[in-house]
């Protein structure tokens, strides 16, 4: 299962969007301002691969360094290939 969250940390649907993520163990697709969710210290007790808009996180000027080390880059057509592989997607939160 994927969950696709583009809403901001700091907003009601991107709180419940990363609460449902983590506790049906689902991998995480953060993309627009849900990038923000990739910052290190967010991440507590999260199971699941994390996978970035690469596009998104650059406009918003987060860098390598700040966001987790095992988030996975990619683009819109891996987003695509993802969301066309995986059984079940949830989202936009």
């Amino acid at each position: 299962m994927i969950t696709i969250i583009k809403s901001s940390p700091d907003t009601p649907e991107g709180k419940r969007g990363f609460k449902l993520a983590r506790d049906m163990a689902s991998d995480m697709v953060l993309l627009q301002n849900g990038v923000y969710f990739a910052q290190r210290e967010r991440f507590e007790g999260f199971c699941g691969k994390v996978y970035i808009l690469d596009e998104d996180r650059r406009l918003r000027g987060l860098r390598d360094e700040e966001i987790l080390k095992d988030a996975i880059k990619i683009d819109y057509d891996q987003l695509i290939d993802l969301m066309a592989e995986e059984d079940k997607v949830v989202g936009m939160f």
